[in-house]
């Protein structure tokens, strides 16, 4: 067999490109759901395990910190050993997690299954866009990685819906049991279609790195989590938010010195992937938002059972599947800087419309909000993950893959902390006592702390398009 030097070069690869696509996206929305699938499910799960509230929150929040956590390390990895191997061990270890969760033994056992499944999340998610970025030519690489973005949107706003139609069937264990069939079908279509690596840089990877950016993260978001719970001057909270400054110093003194970073900081210096990244955060986080603050209005504001909060909910992954590959061949076709301002506009408005929402809301003006936002995470989102890997080097692709996911994952973990921060922050203040959950007898006082917190969303998403513009205004100068 004739050697070649690339997949887009493989004949055999190229033919079967399409199913590698449906391989890596499928992977790619089960590990994204299962960041916000759980949220719907978590007073169910509480009340089966007899655990509070608050404990039971660490099994949305474990997930998204592993995940944080280890996606540079693995993009590392994929980058000096393979990204396929990596991704096919990560599908496993994933599918194996999923079957782990849904055995109902204990809260300390569902953690410990989340950070299983959280692991080969990770391995899939840092490998995913630059095995996409791989396969496919330059002129349908748009349409591809469009379609990965559609699917990490979807994953990551589609969970309160399929989780409410889920559990309006079924026990929840079925909310993690459902990945098994579908991971073992994933499984099996990239074990058919997936070729043997070609890229391998054999570099070593960064084992001290990882151990001080891992503690960061961890001591960061766990500081916030707790905060939430205990408050922010609390000599825990303090002293997580300590470590986790600490531990960021030495990671970026190190990061400095080693031959083979973790993260090569010079990367950085391409303003193109920089800001392109930091946009991702700002919208993913703001999509949390929603994530978090709608199933509350939908449920305990309107009173709507969970299956129709979760049937309402599906409005915006619906427009994400209509509006992806149409955005996805429009970059292909026009580019991506009208795709990506008309997003951010679209993003914008919807942010503004639900600061809008009261308890008599007509349901056609949350749905018409819903859609509007589900076309503008559409068009946002392909135009600005082609950015992202079409701005650096072959040899990069890895690295630039796992931090495209990680900034999409630190938006996540971002939204959840900043939406529940406002949202109780504005609550207490209306209030006048601290509050850390919805009150019953006074939807008025959530209503008040909804529309604070969608004005905090709006902030995230106008910031997004001034970056985008002077980003625009910049690449035009220099040209």
């Amino acid at each position: 067999m004739e050697s070649v030097n690339s997949f887009q070069e493989d004949t055999e690869v190229q033919k079967n490109r399409w199913w590698i696509l449906v391989s890596v996206a499928m992977f790619t929305f089960m590990s994204t759901l299962d960041a916000s699938i759980v949220n719907i499910a978590l007073p169910t799960i509480s009340k089966d395990m007899n655990v509070p509230m608050n404990q039971s929150e660490w099994i949305v929040s474990i997930y998204l910190m592993i995940v944080c956590a280890c996606l540079l390390l693995f993009g590392k990895i994929g980058d000096s050993f393979g990204k396929i191997k990596v991704y096919r061990i990560g599908t496993v270890i994933f599918t194996i997690g999923s079957l782990l969760c849904g055995f109902n033994h204990s809260l300390e056992f569902l953690l410990f299954a989340r950070i299983v499944q959280g692991i080969g999340s990770s391995m899939t998610m840092a490998t995913n866009s630059g095995i996409i970025t791989e396969v496919f030519p330059f002129k349908e690489r748009g349409r591809a990685l469009g379609s990965i973005g559609a699917f990490v949107s979807l994953g990551s706003i589609a969970g309160p819906g399929i989780g409410g139609l889920i559990l309006s069937q079924f026990s929840w264990p079925y909310i993690f049991w459902i990945n098994v069939p579908v991971g073992i079908i994933t499984i099996m279509i990239g074990e058919k279609f997936l070729p043997k690596d070609i890229i391998k840089s054999g570099k070593k990877v960064d084992m001290l790195g990882f151990g001080l950016f891992a503690a960061f993260i961890m001591t960061f978001f766990g500081g916030i989590f707790i905060g939430q719970e205990i408050g922010f001057n609390a000599i825990m909270s303090l002293v997580l938010f300590a470590c986790a400054f600490l531990s960021f110093i030495i990671f970026i003194r190190v990061e400095k010195r080693v031959s083979q970073p973790l993260i090569t900081f010079s990367i950085f210096k391409n303003k193109i992937f920089t800001m392109s990244l930091i946009t991702a955060v700002l919208i993913f986080s703001s999509n949390f938002f929603v994530n978090v603050v709608i199933p509350f209005y939908l449920q305990n504001s309107r009173g709507l059972p969970a299956s129709k909060a979760g049937l309402l909910m599906m409005v915006f992954p619906l427009l994400m599947v209509v509006g992806s590959p149409i955005s996805g061949f429009l970059t292909d076709k026009i580019g991506t800087k009208l795709l990506t301002f008309s997003g951010l506009i679209l993003l914008s408005i919807t942010s503004l419309m639900y600061m809008f929402l009261n308890q008599g809301t007509p349901l056609w003006y949350y749905i018409l909000a819903t859609g509007i936002m589900g076309l503008g995470n559409a068009l946002f989102q392909s135009p600005n993950n082609t950015t992202v890997m079409s701005s650096v080097a072959k040899e990069d692709l890895g690295v630039a893959g796992s931090m495209n996911s990680f900034a999409r994952n630190l938006g996540m973990v971002l939204g959840i902390a900043l939406a529940t921060t406002i949202l109780y922050n504005a609550m207490s203040a209306a209030y006048g006592q601290r509050v850390t959950t919805y009150i019953s007898e006074r939807p008025d006082i959530f209503i008040f702390g909804m529309r604070i917190t969608f004005l905090g969303s709006f902030l995230l998403c106008i910031t997004a398009l001034g970056l985008t513009l002077f980003r625009s205004l910049k690449a035009r100068k220099s040209k």
